[in-house]
C-alpha cells in the first residue's frame, strides 16, 4: 500500500490495489482509496504523496554487537593451524594423528605459515 491524498475525500490515506477477475483470469487492478473507498480509472490518476524512505527502527533499537572470542582467540582453531590436514573423507591433526574438527582448540597451535 502507498501513501495518497484522496481527490475525493481530501484524506491522507493508504492506496488499495485489488485484481479484477473475469472467470479464473486476471484481467486487471482496482485502485482505490482506503477511507472512501473511491476508485481511480488509472494509476496516473492517483494523486501519490511524495515517496519517502520510512524506517521503523533506528540505530538505537539496533542490539550490541556482541564479541564472544577476542583477537587472539579467533585464530586459535585447528583449522588455522599447520598441523590441520583436511582430505575427503576426514580431518586430521599430523602433531598429535589423531582426528580432529576444524574448530577444535589445542595448547599447541601454530599459525599456518609459521614453522615451530
Amino acid at each position: 500500500m502507498l501513501e495518497i491524498i484522496c481527490t475525493a475525500c481530501g484524506a491522507d490515506t493508504l492506496l488499495k490495489r485489488e485484481p479484477v477477475y473475469d472467470g479464473f483470469t486476471k484481467t486487471g487492478e482496482e485502485l482505490s482509496c482506503a477511507s472512501c473507498g473511491h476508485i481511480y480509472a488509472s494509476q496516473a490518476d492517483v494523486p501519490f504523496k511524495a515517496q519517502h524512505q520510512i524506517n521503523i527502527f533506528t540505530d538505537d533499537d539496533r542490539p550490541d554487537k556482541v564479541e564472544v572470542f577476542g583477537d587472539d582467540e579467533k585464530q586459535r582453531v585447528c583449522r588455522y593451524c599447520i598441523h590441520y590436514v583436511v582430505n575427503p573423507f576426514a580431518q586430521r591433526c599430523d602433531r598429535h594423528a589423531r582426528f580432529v574438527d576444524a574448530t577444535d582448540y589445542c595448547g599447541e597451535f601454530l599459525p599456518a605459515g609459521k614453522q615451530g
